[in-house]
């Protein structure tokens, strides 16, 4: 995603900063931790994405001349900013700590995906900017493992870019190749990311020329070593037949985009292969999910590429995750407090956290501990290894783990996956008897929990 500053945000974070500053809370340092509260119904797992883009937000954070003369002139927010606040934007830079999951963790849950520790107003501003960017990349890349997933092997392109705005389209398109797509057709995102890049003709060429054979034979002329002629314009085998007799051995491939994709690229297949185009691969799109790839794919459909985009760029069946940023520990000089909210349905843990996933003998995935960050770990059963999923990433306002490659980032992602039990790559929705991935508070955790609860909720404190 292209970077952006830091009014890139909601107004309520400057607000709260200029009421932090005025109202002395400056020395408080705050543990704030970003975390899906529940998953979709439709999600057994998630893929932690949009932390790289995250963490390149926080290096670069600073207020210029320019951001500071506009907020100046908001009416609600101007007649607040004291010179010496206006100051502290001129020298604001990031000071404090920051763990994150490393960028295609495999994530469930109420775990944190990044925990920072910073001055009370830092830790503020950074809301938006990460909710924003980390629940998108996530939503779209979760909904892009079940479609790999789905393709069996079989290559799949993200083809979505019409589909959603034009940041969030590269965003998109990062994402998916981030866990394990093949490609995109969105140029930006492939100058940008290095992801190769797939495309075809529109019907509207098809249809500028006076025939739909025309139109094959002036496209193979202009790109005779990459033709993928889309064949659906007028009749699908028809236009298999002409694409095969214009093009011969040198057809790249053909793409469908509509009717029963099954059965069509069955009659497809055996006419390339009459017609002397055996090599030619087809594709197949048309408002494709992991549900109908997976149906055709089962059907043994010749199909050798899936182009998805508005399943994906949107994750129709659950266009949000709905993570959340929120206060968990504060320091005041020597006094640590910990902090949760009992609110119904939008509870949260105390303390600051650390994830720790137990693995097994045979390296899966067998449960998550929520445990406080200075707790130590469990006693394990044999055979079995403790991995910490929160890593530091900034110290004291300085980088201090470098940034991933896309490329280390779908490794990552290829062995998370591989590492979940058979029940989490199942498709359909987390019913109450489907397979569910445990992730649980450790007992101190809980203890802290329940003195918290007792203090301020049944004793009115």
């Amino acid at each position: 995603m292209a970077q952006l500053g830091p009014l890139a945000t909601d107004l309520y974070q400057l607000t709260m900063a200029v009421g932090y500053f005025e109202r002395g809370f400056t020395d408080q340092v705050a543990t704030c931790e970003m975390f899906i509260r529940r998953m979709p119904a439709t999600r057994r797992y998630l893929v932690a994405l949009g932390i790289e883009a995250t963490l390149d937000f926080i290096a670069s954070l600073k207020f210029s001349e320019e951001d500071i003369a506009f907020l100046k002139s908001v009416p609600s927010l101007g007649p607040a900013m004291s010179p010496a606040f206006v100051e502290y934007l001129r020298r604001f830079r990031f000071t404090g700590d920051v763990a994150a999951m490393s960028e295609g963790t495999i994530a469930f849950e109420n775990e944190p995906f990044l925990r920072v520790r910073a001055p009370i107003i830092e830790a503020q501003i950074l809301e938006t900017y990460l909710l924003s960017a980390i629940n998108h990349a996530s939503m779209v890349g979760s909904k892009a493992a079940r479609i790999v997933e789905a393709a069996s092997g079989r290559s799949v392109v993200e083809f979505g870019t019409r589909r959603t705005h034009p940041a969030a389209a590269i965003d998109a398109a990062r994402a998916a190749y981030a866990v394990g797509f093949s490609g995109t057709s969105n140029i930006e995102a492939a100058r940008r990311f290095g992801i190769p890049l797939l495309g075809t003709a529109a019907h509207m060429w098809t249809m500028a020329h006076a025939s739909e054979e025309a139109a094959f034979r002036g496209y193979f002329e202009v790109f005779p070593e990459s033709s993928i002629l889309l064949i659906d314009t007028y009749d699908t085998p028809r236009g298999a037949l002409r694409a095969a007799r214009v093009c011969r051995d040198k057809l790249k491939g053909v793409r469908l985009d509509s009717g029963d994709l099954g059965a069509l690229s069955v009659e497809v297949r055996a006419i390339l292969d009459a017609e002397g185009a055996p090599n030619a691969k087809i594709v197949a799109s048309g408002d494709l999910n992991e549900h109908s790839i997976s149906e055709l794919v089962r059907s043994g459909a010749p199909i050798d590429t899936f182009g998805v985009g508005t399943e994906l760029v949107c994750s129709v069946d659950a266009p949000s995750l709905g993570g959340v940023y929120k206060l968990v520990e504060l320091h005041d000089g020597h006094k640590k407090r910990a902090i949760a909210k009992f609110s119904e349905g939008k509870g949260t843990l105390p303390g600051a956290h650390q994830v720790l996933r137990v693995v097994g003998e045979k390296g899966f995935f067998e449960r998550d501990i929520i445990i406080l960050d200075q707790e130590d770990p469990p006693n394990l059963a044999a055979g079995q290894r403790i991995v910490p999923l929160l890593t530091p990433a900034f110290k004291s306002g300085a980088r201090v783990r470098a940034p991933a490659t896309l490329e280390e980032v779908r490794a990552r992602v290829a062995a998370g996956m591989s590492a979940l039990e058979p029940g989490l790559h199942e498709l359909g929705p987390r019913g109450p008897t489907a397979h569910r991935y445990a992730v649980a508070p450790s007992h101190r955790l809980r203890a802290l929990e329940a003195e918290i609860r007792e203090r301020f909720v049944e004793d009115g404190g």
